[in-house]
């Protein structure tokens, strides 16, 4: 954007020149990546759906002391109501329904008479709970571990990485079983943390493999020769540019958790009673399913659901942050041509 800008007017030589000032402003990084995300409507429509499904529960059953707006509970056994089948209803009177209505029970009750709406919603949180936990810390360890094996190379590359393939042979599975007969007593958030400590290897082989290839860049030797610790090396000029396999894999480990979580609680090895999970929702229930189909309806849906928000979510972030990747525009392309 320019701006012209007028002089005063000499008696002598006349009116001058126009002079043209540039008053353009250049765009932040932040900015620039939140703009790229926003370009991807696939990711801002996953990322709202995602946040208004994890809002809706929490509103609904409460979180701690604070109540919700549902009147029941998830553990509170009430007088079944038509077998305990679902009251909700979608479909129009003048398709042959019986209108749009919440009802008492909209997802039905379990065989002992708890509302299902109230479990769901429950099982829920806590999985966006062990789904936050485990995508936060073992990206977090993963990336330290990757970035100092990948950037240090030598004694430390061998040390790290044989740890790395120590727990990598083992099936995660396996040692979530371990971990969850061990801690899943003593709540889900605990759980949690001691799953995302054994599911770190695969984020820490990418990032190093990504610090291996970028430590030999100019940036980096510049920023040696300009007296920069390894530290600031690491965190300030490799890691922002290695971002995009760091978010790629973060949003992975995400989804997957949801899957881990659901797995072990399923085996009973996950989430213990009186808590909730949507795997345990559908292990109590498992009996039921040729007579009460609409018990693994409504948990099964959600963890198909939340596991594609988030993956769709990383693909934005991903394009975002990765200055190297272009988005395909067809249009764009015919106009060059």
């Amino acid at each position: 954007m320019t701006q012209m800008m007028p002089e005063p007017v000499d008696p002598q030589t006349g009116p001058p020149t126009t002079q043209t000032i540039d008053t353009t402003v250049g765009v932040s990084q932040g900015r620039l990546i939140l703009r790229r995300f926003l370009a991807n409507r696939v990711s801002v429509v996953s990322g709202i759906l995602f946040v208004l499904i994890a809002v809706f529960s929490i509103s609904a059953v409460g979180i701690g002391p604070i109540p919700g707006w549902w009147k029941y509970d998830y553990s509170t056994l009430n007088a079944q109501l038509d077998g305990g089948a679902p009251t909700m209803s979608i479909l129009p009177q003048w398709l042959g329904g019986s209108g749009v209505a919440f009802g008492e029970h909209p997802f039905g009750q379990d065989r002992i008479g708890v509302d299902y709406f109230a479990m769901t919603m429950r099982g829920i949180q806590n999985s966006i709970l062990v789904m936050f936990v485990i995508g936060i810390v073992g990206t977090v360890v993963g990336t330290v571990i990757g970035a100092l094996a990948g950037y240090y190379r030598g004694i430390v590359d061998s040390i790290l990485m044989r740890i790395t393939d120590v727990f990598i042979v083992i099936p995660v599975l396996v040692i979530g079983a371990v971990v969850g007969r061990t801690v899943g007593n003593i709540g889900v958030l605990p759980l949690a943390f001691f799953l995302a400590m054994v599911s770190w290897m695969v984020i820490a082989r990418l990032v190093r493999a990504e610090f291996l290839s970028l430590r030999e860049r100019e940036f980096v030797e510049a920023a040696r020769v300009a007296g920069a610790s390894d530290a600031r090396i690491i965190f300030k000029h490799i890691l922002p540019n290695a971002i995009g396999v760091v978010i790629v894999a973060a949003t992975l480990l995400a989804a997957s958790a949801i899957l881990l979580e659901t797995a072990l609680s399923y085996l009973g090895l996950g989430v213990r009673p009186p808590e909730v999970s949507l795997g345990l929702i559908i292990s109590d229930n498992q009996s039921a399913f040729q007579t009460r189909p609409w018990l693994f309806w409504w948990p099964a849906a959600f963890i198909v659901i939340l596991a594609l928000l988030i993956n769709f979510v990383g693909d934005g972030l991903r394009d975002a942050f990765d200055p190297r990747q272009k988005r395909f525009s067809l249009r764009r392309t015919k106009e060059q041509a």
